[in-house]
């Protein structure tokens, strides 16, 4: 590819600055030269070597105020604000219609979370800027740190009316309709600017994404197959197209979709396991465990990969190779309660009940407040004949669940067991206000107290109330 002649004299004026540190040798650059040195090296992160330049540029053009206006940019990047201001202040003194002095004044008023001067500085850079859309673009930055998302839509499209492919913007302005939850607009948005815009793969992609969202999968191929064609190596967009496939059913295609993805960068943890679903539900169980494998090998900290296989085992019944893969999950992370929980729905499955005690134990004890995991739980320590530790579980259950009526006919058919008559009653009474009908779990879960005369007394007494 050739280069363009403004490239090669910036690639020249580069080496020739380069070379002069070398030697120690003093070069001349004109001062635009030395601007565009200085911000190589700022955009770079060699910032040593910018302020080396600067103080070069300085030497030789003292008086030049698009230097000087960099120095502001280096003294606003090294947080020095105050040196910067003042700076500032004697240039608009000699310059008073240079757009950038409003510009990097607005960037220090932003640096310092006064957004709403730093927009008034900007909207006087518009009156003397030729660059509007970069200026559009910093106020709407401006109202996105403000959460004034109205106000930065307008402006990043007033961006794109002046710049129709800043991308940066196209992203902001789709962004800010999908947080003000306006996705219908979004997409007329894009409809009208793809009119205008007919190649651009970014705007087709976020068509696509909109439409998604919406559940419209059909449209949604349809934007992510132009972004496709437009640009035949848009990973998202291949990524994205096969969500949606995948999501119509079409999983031959969805599979097509995800291993183009892998074939434009390495595999990735992600696109395997939904392959490995797509072959599960074509009915292909070999390749299903063969990509659920490679899932786990490519990334062994997926949650998401181990609950893969080992939910592929238990659909199978296969309950020893389910819980010899939840072991080995467990072995990686022993803290993911989602592994726990399996550990022990499969141990109980076995019937080994003390090993399921634990598991959903230890599943609470990292986080899990689900309803069923409790109740799991409860009934294996009743099982076991843990009256009082059921007890116990069931309180801390109730402080996540107060007006559950599982958690208190269990309550209360534990506290007939242990014989607190006072405490059954009363829980029992909570059970009968919040679901009467429920009454049948005393009968399935305490058949012994079930038998008690007392209890069908006072169900009956409940129920005539």
């Amino acid at each position: 590819m050739q280069l363009s002649n403004e490239e090669e004299d910036y690639n020249l004026s580069l080496s020739k600055f380069e070379s002069m540190l070398k030697t120690n040798k003093v070069l001349f650059f004109d001062s635009e030269e030395f601007e565009e040195i200085i911000l190589h090296y700022l955009d770079t992160g060699k910032a040593a070597l910018a302020k080396k330049a600067l103080k070069l540029a300085l030497d030789q053009h003292p008086k030049s105020t698009g230097l000087k206006l960099v120095q502001v940019e280096m003294l606003v990047y090294d947080d020095k604000l105050d040196m910067a201001e003042k700076l500032l202040n004697e240039l608009y003194a000699i310059e008073p219609n240079n757009e950038e002095i409003y510009i990097q004044k607005a960037n220090i008023y932003s640096k310092r979370d006064q957004h709403e001067k730093a927009v008034e500085l900007l909207k006087i850079a518009l009156q003397y800027t030729d660059d509007y859309a970069d200026v559009y673009n910093l106020i709407g930055m401006e109202y996105l740190f403000m959460d004034n998302l109205e106000a930065a839509k307008d402006s990043f499209i007033k961006c794109l009316e002046e710049d129709i492919e800043d991308q940066s913007a196209l992203y902001n302005v789709v962004y800010c309709f999908e947080f003000l939850d306006q996705n219908e607009d979004a997409i007329s948005f894009l409809d009208n600017y793809i009119e205008k815009n007919p190649y651009s793969e970014i705007a087709w992609h976020q068509k696509g994404r909109l439409h998604y969202g919406l559940k419209d999968y059909e449209k949604a191929i349809h934007a992510f197959e132009y972004a496709t064609l437009i640009d035949e190596e848009f990973l998202g967009a291949f990524m994205e197209k096969a969500k949606a496939l995948e999501r119509l059913g079409k999983y031959d295609e969805a599979i097509e979709s995800y291993n183009r993805t892998i074939e434009l960068d390495d595999a990735t943890s992600y696109a395997l396991l939904r392959i490995g679903k797509c072959y599960e539900k074509l009915g292909n169980k070999v390749l299903a465990l063969k990509f659920y494998n490679e899932t786990v090998h490519e990334d062994p900290l997926l949650d998401k990969g181990w609950i893969a296989i080992t939910d592929f085992y238990l659909r199978e019944k296969n309950f020893q190779k389910a819980l010899f893969y939840v072991k080995k999950a467990l072995e990686i992370d022993n803290q993911n309660r989602l592994y726990w929980k399996r550990y022990a729905s499969i141990n109980k499955q076995m019937n080994f009940f003390e090993e399921a005690e634990f598991g959903y134990r230890k599943a609470v004890e990292f986080g899990d407040t689900e309803l069923e995991t409790w109740l799991f739980w409860v009934d294996i320590l009743q099982f076991l004949g843990e009256f009082e530790t059921a007890i116990h579980t069931l309180l801390q259950a109730a402080e996540y669940f107060p007006e559950e009526n599982e958690v208190e006919y269990r309550l209360s058919g534990l506290y007939f067991m242990i014989q607190d008559t006072r405490k059954a009653k009363f829980h029992l009474s909570n059970a009968l206000r919040l679901n009467f009908d429920n009454y049948v779990l005393i009968e399935d879960l305490f058949p012994v107290v079930w038998t008690n005369k007392m209890v069908q007394n006072y169900i009956e007494k409940q129920k005539k109330q």
